[in-house]
């Protein structure tokens, strides 16, 4: 099977080598790859992947700088921030913004033990649900077992974050009148809340990114592990 062959079936190959890993008979089907072999190299993806989406951006700009996962104001308040702006308040604004992101940078590290804690726990049935979950199966698997955990884990830092902007609590006050009006939904009508939430959907957008790349070409991860696990479905 020539390259551009390989690539077209790589987005089905993760999800057949958990298959493989978890019923002996067809594991051995690919001869010299063992069970062993085929869950180090599944549950190195998995740890390879979050840990790549933490990296990019639990640091400086790691979603302000990203228009991917960046965190805007919600609904009606975007158009109330488009307002101010034009009323000579934009540095305000701005201010408000860059603390929701700071804050989003400042907690995502603290997802580090979670995600690889969930990699290392994972079991037979968690390798039947990424099989049967598609193309995004292993950001679903990252946040089935670790979005509430690390909201609570989250929350604290976003709230310190966003404290020291004085505009805070004017989004909450705000927020909450325009929520009354059905212009802003309840979940995004406490700013610490809703950055929190936001934080989340990020690294998990994140993740899928990484999970994309690993499926496309895990020979361009470098990793012997994954370089074997992969090209034994060749």
């Amino acid at each position: 099977m020539d390259r551009r062959q390989f690539t077209a079936l790589s987005g089905r190959s993760l999800a057949a080598l958990v298959l493989l890993a978890h019923a002996q008979a067809r594991a051995l089907s690919l001869g010299d790859l063992s069970n062993a072999e085929a869950s180090q190299g599944l549950k190195m993806a998995l740890e390879k992947g979050a840990l790549a989406a933490v990296s990019l951006l639990g640091k400086t700009d790691g979603f302000l700088g990203n228009d991917k996962v960046r965190i805007r104001l919600p609904g009606f308040l975007e158009d109330a921030a488009k307002l101010l702006k034009s009323l000579g308040q934009g540095k305000r604004v701005d201010e408000l913004l860059t603390s929701m992101n700071r804050a989003a940078e400042a907690a995502v590290p603290l997802a580090r033990d979670l995600l690889v804690g969930a990699v290392k726990s994972m079991n037979v049935s968690d390798a039947k649900k990424i099989l049967s979950g598609g193309n995004t199966s292993i950001t679903s698997f990252f946040a089935d077992k670790t979005r509430e955990p690390l909201g609570v884990k989250f929350l604290p830092v976003v709230t310190k974050a966003t404290e020291k902007v004085g505009l805070a609590d004017k989004y909450n006050r705000v927020a909450s009148k325009a929520q009354g009006m059905g212009l802003v939904k309840k979940e995004d009508a406490n700013i610490q809340q809703y950055v929190t939430r936001k934080s989340l959907d990020g690294l998990y957008l994140m993740i899928g990114e990484e999970e994309k790349k690993i499926r496309q070409d895990p020979f361009g991860t470098g990793s012997a592990v994954l370089k074997k696990v992969f090209g034994a479905l060749k």
